[in-house]
């Protein structure tokens, strides 16, 4: 995994590529930071997401500065408004499309963008058949095993083999950090889940979403060297990332994209 600086621009976006997609040079794959936009106040300064309370022009202005950076047109993304649940898109073309959680396509230049402050990105590359897909995955996504089904609308759609496939999961929340109610750890198998006990005889439960959404990848068949995890952490890294939970609510968001550039 390596972090650019763009200096085309200034202010520059800071953003991630991750190492198993790096060589591939008709893949662009890349998770954004907080650093290297306009946004000021708690959505200082790359934020990306239009459901905050920034300025609609701030948010613009960033996107443009990242594709550019990133080399792509600001016209050629795929996105959601993201609603927790196990909706997968089809991309044909680009553009908004309300109540969808993750995406698919074999289509050149056609972006796929997953928001996230605390939820993971899971990014997947079918090296064979020239597809990509890309999921959010909260913790209601991840209990529903929309990674997974992301997986299996690739296979569905693309004939995608699980083996073929490399697989990266962005920043999220780390179970160090994402404390939770005994009723979502429920919902979870117990490698996922940790207790603390407190000294007055309460407890505390933790949930790893990396690494639950990690072993949905591997169920999935894709092989445990084809899968690249971030080391970061959104709510400890609070100078590279955003996070919901860490800052209340008001804060900004990043973006994962992932799609295919035009060969020749």
């Amino acid at each position: 995994m390596a972090v650019t600086l763009s200096t085309d621009h200034l202010p520059s976006p800071v953003y991630i590529v991750p190492d198993c997609f790096r060589d591939k040079t008709d893949l662009l794959a890349l998770q954004s930071t907080r650093l290297g936009g306009v946004s000021e106040g708690p959505y200082s300064s790359l934020n990306l997401g239009g459901n905050t309370g920034d300025l609609p022009e701030k948010i613009q202005k960033n996107i443009l500065l990242l594709c550019s950076a990133a080399g792509i047109g600001s016209n050629r993304l795929v996105s959601s408004n993201q609603v927790h649940g196990t909706g997968i898109l089809y991309a044909e073309e680009p553009g908004h499309h309300d109540g969808y959680d993750a995406f698919v396509t074999d289509k050149p230049d056609l972006f796929l963008c997953i928001f996230t402050a605390d939820c993971y990105p899971v990014m997947i590359y079918d090296r064979r058949h020239r597809a990509v897909g890309a999921a959010h995955a909260g913790w209601k996504g991840t209990a529903s095993e929309i990674v997974m089904k992301t997986v299996a609308e690739m296979g569905a759609r693309f004939n995608t083999e699980a083996s073929d496939c490399l697989a990266y999961i962005g920043a999220g929340i780390s179970a160090a950090a994402y404390e939770v109610g005994r009723d979502v750890c429920e919902l979870f198998p117990e490698e996922f889940c940790m207790t603390k006990i407190l000294t007055e005889g309460g407890r505390k439960y933790f949930l790893d979403l990396g690494k639950a959404n990690r072993r949905q990848l591997l169920n999935s068949g894709i092989p445990a060297e084809n899968i690249e995890c971030s080391p970061f952490c959104s709510f400890i890294d609070r100078e590279m990332f955003y996070s919901y939970r860490r800052d209340n609510g008001m804060t900004g968001r990043m973006v994962s994209l992932i799609g295919m550039r035009t060969l020749g």
